[in-house]
């Protein structure tokens, strides 16, 4: 290897091993911070937003012309770009976030023993949260925010084109958290581009970061997953199914398949694949594919479907396993709702699924039988998002099993420890 390469990788070692020191001395102030303390942090962070919203914008103009020059694809250049709007929005998030009801400290469960013990199980911090993403800036501030309120200190590693952008939002967190006399290094920026940054945050920093959060697209994610050498919360892909049975209100499975495909294509809780029940394959496959061609969507069928419905383009087997997050969706018949939980079961990747039926015993198998992060009944796959659950904001969609599941996010993003009270007892 290359002197010169070799300096650079020490140096980027030496500053992300010391940004995971800051960050793990700040967590232990942060995870008894007061409630009040934590949200007047997250509303001076807001105002110092609205206030920044001039320096933010000229930020975000250098990215987007580097953007630009080095040919980013229209779907990036729209997730970079900020406005007037989008920046009040951000600022609007966090007193969203600041409203929420703060989760450390809560008591889950208690209980008595026997022999007079009692125990409670409280939500407790999870210390020092790594977030890598891509191109939005606005994660920046959601991230920050989120881990702040659930006790965290978080080291945030966005994308190499959003970095000016990213620095002048962090630049007002930073100043929230001064306000309310808590460690300026709670929330971090990787300050540098550089690629091995999130080489040395996948491998822990020494044991001081807790858990990793990836929020971008498969191969940032894949990469996460691949060689963390620390828990992930994170989904892989979306590749999301609508069932139609044989109960629905057609009227209604019309509505939902066409904003649950078309109102945000590239987004993880888009619908993917759409799955008829071949008993009324007569009466409402037509309809259903018809909704779908007239607003613009691409239809890739079953070889049944490609015949039954004029402008229908065959699916290949690899459509059935694709999140296409464009206008594109694929379609097949199947034999109920065991056609229905045989397809998802072997095609999904766990994320979203949707029901529409009448029949609640159609509803109870699919709800019992399948088992993805979030399931639904007579409503759009869009509606897999933090803020749509009441959740406040969110840091992602988790398809793992283990801890978080579903949005992440202030209470996901803490764990709980045991607290038990006795008089005296000993164990014989």
């Amino acid at each position: 290897m290359p002197e010169q390469a070799v300096s650079r990788s020490h140096d980027i070692d030496g500053l992300m091993n010391t940004i995971g020191l800051q960050a793990k001395a700040a967590a232990r102030p942060l995870s008894v911070a007061s409630t009040d303390q934590k949200n007047r942090a997250l509303l001076a962070m807001a105002s110092a937003i609205e206030a920044s919203k001039d320096k933010i914008l000229q930020a975000n103009a250098i990215d987007l012309a580097a953007g630009k020059k080095v040919g980013l694809a229209a779907s990036f250049i729209d997730r970079l770009t900020l406005d007037e709007t989008r920046i009040a929005s951000v600022a609007e998030g966090i007193r969203a976030i600041a409203a929420l009801a703060d989760p450390v400290g809560q008591v889950i469960a208690a209980w008595d023993r026997p022999n007079g013990l009692q125990i409670e199980r409280v939500r407790t911090p999870l210390g020092v949260i790594g977030v890598i993403y891509e191109s939005r800036p606005n994660v920046t501030a959601d991230a920050g925010a989120l881990c702040l309120k659930a006790g965290n200190a978080v080291i945030l590693r966005g994308g190499s084109d959003s970095l000016h952008s990213s620095q002048a939002i962090h630049a007002c967190l930073v100043e929230g958290l001064k306000i309310a006399s808590l460690p300026e290094h709670a929330i971090q920026l990787v300050p540098v581009a550089d690629r091995a940054a999130v080489g040395a945050l996948l491998g822990g920093l020494n044991g001081t970061v807790d858990v990793i959060v990836p929020r971008g697209g498969k191969s940032l994610v894949s990469r996460v997953q691949t060689e963390a050498r620390v828990p992930v919360f994170a989904h892989l892909e979306g590749i999301c199914h609508i069932y139609v049975d044989k109960s629905a209100d057609l009227a209604m499975a019309e509505k939902i398949v066409l904003n649950a495909k078309m109102r945000r294509t590239g987004i993880c809780g888009a619908a993917e694949t759409l799955l008829i029940d071949k008993a009324v394959a007569s009466t409402h496959l037509e309809p259903l594919v018809k909704v779908l061609l007239d607003a613009g969507c691409e239809v890739r069928g079953s070889e049944a479907v490609e015949k039954a419905i004029s402008g229908v383009k065959a699916a290949t087997e690899e459509d059935w396993r694709t999140e296409y997050l464009d206008a594109i969706i694929s379609v097949r018949l199947v034999d109920g709702i065991s056609g229905a939980i045989e397809h998802i079961s072997t095609y999904s990747s766990n994320h979203t699924e949707a029901v529409i039926a009448e029949d609640g015993a159609v509803v109870e198998r699919f709800f019992n039988e399948i088992d993805s992060a979030i399931l639904l009944h007579n409503a759009s796959t869009q509606f897999a998002d933090g803020g749509e659950f009441g959740m406040g904001a969110e840091i992602g969609i988790a398809t793992g099993k283990m801890h978080a599941r579903g949005p992440v996010g202030v209470e996901q993003l803490t764990s709980f420890k045991y607290r038990v009270h006795g008089t005296g007892q000993i164990r014989t």
